[in-house]
């Protein structure tokens, strides 16, 4: 490329410089140029800079080094003037910058660049807009407000916050003054785990020339400055909130303290899970621009995950898209627009796509919340599978091309072959009358037939969903626990509510077709008909459980028809066992009263009773057995479990060999605990009782853990024995010349399979698990894990292990802990585990009576995940979601324990005694464990976030084992 003019006062052009300067890499755009400097180490841009004049210009980019900055920041930042300094001072060890004067080049110009340099020194002082569509308006009832909503939609009200302190406290100077010190989050596009001091945040502000720049966007900023929510408090038009029964660590982030410079703000979104959100601006000025639902801005794309329903948008920066975009836009295709002032707040509907670009510095508060109006669009949004989510945010976009005509209208039958749906292009080099009609066609389908209306959107749902089976959105704002546990809560706390709330579960969990199906297993055993509040799941575990009266009904459904036959014939195993043995455990597991199969045939549905034994013929069909069982074996029990579970790890036999058998579902009927779980009384018991509860834990956990396990019989261990087909095309002996005991096998090999994906599932399941801790974690956990079992000969000459190998529940959370009250003084003068439930009528502890009240525990809940290995693996729920990580109740648990965990002390191997510590094993199960353990636990030691080693995490978490006499 030549300057076609005098750049020099010569009359003679200017030679461009970049063919020569980029050699080979000529051919790429500047753009590209620029993305692949984003993707090198700072120390290979500053080498870079050398190679020549023009990678000089690009590697000395302000917005480069921005990018390089906060890809590498984690925890606390300090902003040093520039970002190429500030980057270079995360550098291991830091590298000294000196400042010198910048080189300049005649011969090259790139628009990319310049507009890019505009758009960071631009001022919004004088930025004009083409009109103000939406004006405050003062409103002082509900009525009015919901009048004003039928009008426009979107609503921008005065005098809410007229009677707040913060409405002339939150200015940026009070503010320093008070919360100089205090650390917030920072937000802004590629930003992970950054935070900065106010003080330092203000002083950025202050300097810096960014087109995106870092924005304080804070969901906790109540635990780091408590006083600011005091300040403010929710305006009387917003007070319904229903994720507001949950439990504070449980719901959704919802309310966020916002501060942002010039040109700072937030790019094109739609709030998660279709909430509705209110913004109120103390200081500054605010632009506007919001799309109705499906309706997709020029400039965006949306992506549409095709396993979980996850919807990813990719959006230029608010500056960016009001230069760049805005001014394409035919007046029809404009959106609603308005400048919030100070006192000022804005009402945004659910679904709404909206804008948001700072005028000068601003500082505001903002809440999500679920209400009566919007609880449907919210648990359609949670729903399992992925076309209703892209149809919810990108309209009729998401449906296939030629798919628009008036004939699909009927919705229902529509598919969606493609599940990547790209709006438009937000590359700057797009052609302009191509974005335009591209702004067109957007426009023309969402005027054609699309409408944000629930019996609208729920068609598009996928009818073969399982809420149990479906892979859950990672965009999800909640768990599934969570939401379960939500929906339970709304029926049975707000039984005014239950037709809404009855509607919303329908949509999210298909409450309509499991009640189908439990009425089908209540009238086969003639169980007493349901009562309102028992049509609904219970808000815990992973399958469908109904409670009754006297009865508690489970229908297995995660993971498939194979996985649930194992998980209930392990279980009927187990309780066969338990009886034969009769162990104390047994007072306290609750009693089997039925189990069976219920199957769908012929459009009717049909119950077999079923005790484990044997296959009964509907199975039989499904091939799940490779050989015929003797009639009193449990082919479904726990040894084919292991196999079953070692398969699924992936990489040796991974069909599902049930996907045939569609329209199966096993159950079994429970007798009905007294009481409550302690997951609800979690925050009434007194610390008596927590340790009361630890010391039980620890009693049955001893229980569990010496009862027998079943031998291997001959067709169990022919089966073993079988030689299998493994990944890289090998066949070998599952036990080939292993010294390791046949009841070791499966679990050994199951988690040396699972470590050769740890550190790509462990990325994928991201924040708040560090990436400096995933790239260090293979050389963290062992080679080999037969290491944990230093197998050595006894006496006899036999193979023997120092791990003591048990039945292992798997699952003993907060949920799977039931409890019953009682006086405390009967309490303490005899064993809780065997003293009888009292029922005293009781709220909060007290009877009225003047006595005090205690809760003991009574039952263990819930043995469908029951496995064989090392009875470490129980610690693992129960220290972090029972204990809540506190080591006191851990000891508490291994003082009533009493067994030993090595049977004697590891030898440490080549000089590393990390083998011969509890903690180790431990951290190592919980790394490779199937559940998301690493999130519970940075997610509660927040600390450990920063720490340098997995050894630090290890002990900080498990250290009280290492204390524990767990040796013989």
């Amino acid at each position: 490329m030549e300057n076609s003019g005098d750049n020099n006062g010569s009359g003679v052009a200017i030679k461009d410089r970049r063919p020569e300067a980029l050699g080979d890499l000529k051919v790429l755009p500047d753009e590209l140029i620029c993305y692949i400097l984003e993707n090198l180490t700072p120390r290979d841009v500053g080498r870079l800079a050398c190679v020549s004049s023009v990678m000089y210009i690009f590697c000395n980019e302000e917005p480069l080094w921005m990018s390089l900055c906060v890809r590498k920041a984690s925890g606390l930042l300090q902003y040093k003037g520039s970002w190429k300094k500030t980057t270079l001072q995360l550098e291991d060890p830091p590298i000294e910058y000196a400042s010198r004067r910048p080189l300049h080049f005649d011969g090259f110009y790139s628009p990319f660049l310049y507009r890019r340099f505009y758009r960071c020194n631009t001022s919004l002082d004088a930025f004009s807009f083409d009109n103000q569509v939406l004006k405050a308006r003062k409103v002082c009832t509900l009525e009015e407000f919901k009048h004003a909503c039928n009008e426009t939609d979107v609503v921008l009200l005065s005098g809410l916050a007229d009677t707040w302190p913060a409405r002339t406290t939150w200015t940026v100077d009070q503010l320093s003054m008070k919360y100089g010190d205090t650390t917030f989050k920072i937000s802004q596009k590629g930003v992970k785990n950054i935070s900065m001091k106010f003080n330092d945040y203000v002083s950025y502000m202050k300097v810096q020339r960014d087109e995106d720049p870092l924005y304080i966007f804070d969901a906790k900023f109540g635990e780091a400055a408590p006083g600011l929510l005091k300040d403010y408090s929710v305006p009387h038009l917003f007070q319904e909130d229903l994720f507001a029964v949950l439990d504070r660590d449980q719901r959704p982030s919802y309310q966020w303290f916002i501060v942002g410079p010039e040109r700072s703000g937030a790019s094109w979104h739609v709030d998660p899970a279709l909430t509705s959100a209110w913004n109120t601006l103390l200081s500054g000025r605010k632009r506007w621009a919001l799309y109705p639902p499906g309706r997709v801005p020029l400039g965006v794309t949306v992506h549409v995950n095709d396993e979980d329903g996850d919807v990813n948008i990719e959006s230029p920066s608010s500056l960016q898209w009001w230069l760049d975009f805005y001014p394409l836009l035919a007046d029809d295709d404009k959106p609603i627009e308005c400048t919030q002032h100070p006192g000022e707040t804005i009402f945004v509907p659910s679904g709404w796509w909206h804008c948001v670009l700072n005028l000068e510095t601003t500082i505001a508060v903002t809440q999500n919340f679920v209400d009566s109006n919007n609880f449907e669009f919210v648990c359609l949004d949670m729903a399992p599978g992925y076309r209703h989510k892209g149809i919810c945010r990108a309209g009729l976009l998401a449906l296939d091309e030629g798919s628009h005509d008036d004939k699909s209208l009927s919705y229902p039958d529509m598919t969606r072959k493609e599940k990547r749906v790209r709006i438009n292009s937000s590359r700057e080099s797009q052609n302009c009358e191509e974005a335009i009609n591209d702004v067109s066609k957007s426009y023309n389908l969402w005027k054609q037939g699309f409408s944000y209306d629930i019996s609208f959107l729920e068609k598009f749902l996928d009818e073969e969903r399982d809420h149990y089976n479906f892979p859950w959105s990672s965009g999800n704002c909640i768990g599934q626990r969570e939401m379960r546990e939500w929906l339970y809560k709304l029926w049975i706390g707000k039984p005014e509510m239950r037709e809404l709330v009855w509607k919303g579960a329908c949509l999210a969990v298909n409450a309509g077709k499991w009640l189908e199906r439990l009425e089908e297993i209540r009238n086969f055993h003639d169980l007493p008909p349901l009562k309102p509040e028992e049509r609904l799941p219970v808000g815990t575990g992973s399958n469908p459980v109904y409670l009754m009266a006297d009865c508690a009904v489970k229908i297995f459904v995660e993971d498939g028809l194979e996985s649930s036959l194992y998980g209930l014939g392990t279980e009927l195993e187990f309780y066969s066992l338990l009886s034969k043995a009769n162990s104390r455990l047994k007072s306290h597991i609750p009693e089997i009263l039925a189990s069976g199969i219920l199957y769908l045939e012929n459009g009717l549905y049909k119950v077999v009773s079923w005790g484990g034994k044997g296959v009964p013929d509907v199975i039989g069909k499904c091939n799940l057995i490779s050989q015929n069982p003797r009639e009193d074996s449990f082919p479904f029990g726990i040894w084919s479990k292991k196999q079953f579970e070692f398969k699924r790890v992936g990489k040796s036999v991974c069909k599902n060999t049930s996907d045939g058998c569609k329209g199966i579902w096993p159950y079994v009927i429970t007798k009905r605990c007294k009481g409550k779980i302690f997951a609800q009384l979690r925050d009434t018991l007194s610390w008596e009782d927590m340790l009361n509860l630890a010391s039980f834990l620890g009693e049955q956990l001893r229980n569990l853990h010496l009862l027998p396990y079943p031998p291997f019989d001959d067709l169990t261990l022919s089966s073993f024995k079988q030689k299998m087909e493994l990944k890289n095309g090998r066949m070998e002996n599952f036990l080939s010349e292993s010294n390791i005991p046949v009841e070791w096998e499966v679990f050994i090999r199951t988690l040396n399979e699972k470590k050769k994906d740890v550190a790509s599932r462990l990325t994928n399941w991201g924040d708040p698990i560090p990436g400096t801790l995933i790239e260090k974690v293979d050389e963290y956990i062992p080679d080999d894990f037969a290491k944990f079992l230093d197998v050595y000969k006894d006496e006899n000459g036999q193979n023997k292990v120092c791990k003591p190998c048990s039945w292992i529940h798997s699952d003993i959370m907060d949920d799977n802990v039931h409890m019953v009250q009682c006086s405390a003084s009967s309490y303490s003068s005899g064993n809780a585990a065997d003293s009888g439930p009292r029922d005293t009528g009781s709220m909060n502890g007290f009877d009225g009576s003047g006595e005090e009240k205690s809760w003991r525990p009574t039952h263990i809940l819930d043995f469908s995940d029951l496995s064989i290995g090392d009875p470490i693996y129980d610690l693992i729920p129960i220290h972090l979601d029972v204990f809540r990580g506190d080591s006191r109740l851990l000891k508490q648990l291994l003082e009533g324990y009493k067994l030993p965990l090595l049977r004697r002390k590891l030898q440490p191997l080549s000089g590393d005694d990390k083998f011969a510590r509890l903690s180790y094993h431990t951290m190592c199960y919980c790394i490779l464990h199937e559940e998301n353990v690493l999130g519970a636990i940075f997610g509660m030691w927040k600390g450990l976030r920063m720490a340098k080693s997995w050894e630090e995490v290890e002990l900080k978490v498990w250290g009280e084992l290492n204390n524990y006499n767990g040796f013989l």
